[in-house]
């Protein structure tokens, strides 16, 4: 036993391995948003904002996921979560336009981990539900799988970035991923439930692309009008 944990049970093993299986596959949006963020800075300050962001914002899930239970209930924080979402997607995607001059520090390391954080409370909202669940209320075992998701995470959005460079589209991509989540988690808002109604998976996924489809004609209206600015 080390610190409540046993190592040698099969029961720990399960767990823990349902909690990394969680991991992965719910932290992918996360990795998106923290290259996006972390693409406006200097090379040598885009792995410092990749490392500290991702801790910060492992740190905040573990408190997160202690009180997410009560913190899904409360109506209207989705949609402020969402109005959160599409600002951030916004933000992103026309952030890093005046790149010319190699002033890729445009927002600062300070900023960049602002923004990792914020989207990455909004969008854990659900997700922690899912590794607290596989944790099955064994809050050691919980921290333990979220603090080894920090690499999965850095190594994640330090592969992004790179990406970007050559791929400036996937910058959209991210952009929409999460307006995407915005209009998903609009439509699952108990207050919006409470009033129209649990909605079916089809219009779910149609909210979803809306959201999508709205961050980026937002993005792009903005590049438009800095550039007529310019």
């Amino acid at each position: 036993m080390f610190f409540g944990l046993d190592f040698s049970s099969a029961a720990f093993w399960s767990a823990f391995g349902s909690i990394m299986l969680a991991n992965i596959v719910l932290s992918g949006d996360n990795a998106v948003v923290i290259a996006m963020a972390a693409r406006t800075l200097k090379p040598e300050q885009q792995k410092k904002a990749i490392f500290w962001g991702s801790a910060a914002a492992i740190v905040m899930r573990i408190v997160l996921t202690i009180v997410a239970i009560q913190l899904l209930t409360l109506p209207y924080l989705k949609m402020i979560g969402a109005a959160l979402l599409v600002y951030i997607g916004v933000d992103l995607l026309t952030s890093g336009e005046d790149d010319e001059d190699g002033g890729k520090e445009i927002n600062g390391m300070a900023a960049a981990i602002r923004t990792i954080l914020v989207a990455d409370l909004v969008m854990s909202l659900d997700n922690v539900l899912a590794v607290a669940a596989a944790a099955k209320g064994d809050l050691p075992l919980l921290v333990l799988g979220l603090l080894i998701s920090i690499p999965l995470i850095v190594f994640g959005a330090t592969l992004l970035t790179k990406v970007m460079e050559r791929f400036p589209i996937i910058i959209t991509i991210g952009a929409a991923l999460l307006g995407f989540l915005a209009g998903e988690m609009l439509f699952t808002d108990p207050a919006f439930v409470s009033f129209f109604g649990k909605v079916s998976d089809t219009v779910l996924t149609a909210a979803g692309l809306g959201g999508a489809v709205l961050v980026v004609l937002l993005g792009k209206a903005m590049q438009k009008r800095h550039a007529a600015a310019e």
